[in-house]
Parts: structure tokens; sequence; C-alpha cells
């Protein structure tokens, strides 16, 4: 804050930009963003502000309906499966509350009202668990390379 006020009073003292930012040590391009904002704004602008940071979008109530919305399952929304996944939860939460988080955000929201992450097991609806054992034990065993004995080696 200081540097940007000592800046202006330097401008208001006739130096260049150039001379204001090598005696502050910065660049030009941030001398020239101060002025510009002092010029435009008013010194007052020169103030230093907390950091924005992005304002959390969902209100805690609405975060306290998320169990209740999220209870009646996935397939309740047109997912396949009854796993809810973050980008699964997000894509309601856009759809409910017309905001937008990242996945990451979301397992930190879950978190908060104590859901667990889950992934989905992606299997084929027509997969036949018996024909796959069948196959296991005994084509793949005929297919499986066995190790050479020790003489063959």
């Amino acid at each position: 804050e200081m540097g940007r006020y000592r800046a202006w009073e330097l401008h208001q003292k006739g130096w260049k930009q150039k001379v204001i930012a090598e005696a502050l040590g910065v660049t030009e391009g941030a001398v020239s963003q101060w002025l510009k904002k002092a010029r435009l704004e008013g010194v007052d602008a020169l103030r230093h502000r907390k950091g924005g940071g992005p304002k959390p979008h969902l209100k805690a109530a609405q975060i306290a309906q998320l169990p209740a919305l999220l209870s009646p399952g996935a397939e309740t929304y047109g997912f396949r499966g009854s796993v809810w996944t973050r980008k699964r939860v997000a894509r309601v939460i856009q759809g409910k509350f017309g905001v937008s988080y990242s996945v990451s955000q979301v397992g930190r929201i879950l978190a908060t009202i104590g859901w667990s992450l889950q992934k989905p097991v992606e299997r084929a609806s027509q997969r036949d668990e018996a024909a796959i054992e069948g196959w296991r034990g005994e084509t793949w065993q005929k297919l499986k390379k066995k190790p050479k004995t020790k003489g063959e080696r």
C-alpha cells in the first residue's frame, strides 16, 4: 500500500513511470496500473483491500438440503448405477441451485455433510459371472504360460 501511495506522490512531483518503477523496485506495468487506478477512481483506490477469492455460492441451508436431495439415489437423477460420485453431485448442485463447483470442491462439501467419496463400478449389465469364472478356471489355465522347470532354464 505504501508503495502505491509513494508512486502516486512521485508521479505528482513529475517523475516518469520508469524512474518510479526503478525507485520502488517494481515493474513499470505495476506503476502504470496504480496510476491509472488513482486517476480513474481517486487516490483512495490505492488502499489495501482484502483478497477477494470466490465467495461461497451455496448457503448453509442449501448445503443442509443436500443429504435429502441425494438420498433417493443417483438413478433418480438419470445416472446409471446408484453410486454418487463427485462429478454427479456437482451436476445435481448445478441443476438444483444453479451453482457450478469443481469436483474437488464437491468432495469438500460432501465431507462437511458426512458423505464419503465413492467410485462407480463400471460393468456391463449383460455380464455373466458364471461364464467368466468357467473361462478363468479352464481356458485361462490352458493359455497361461507356465514357468519352465529348473532344468530347462
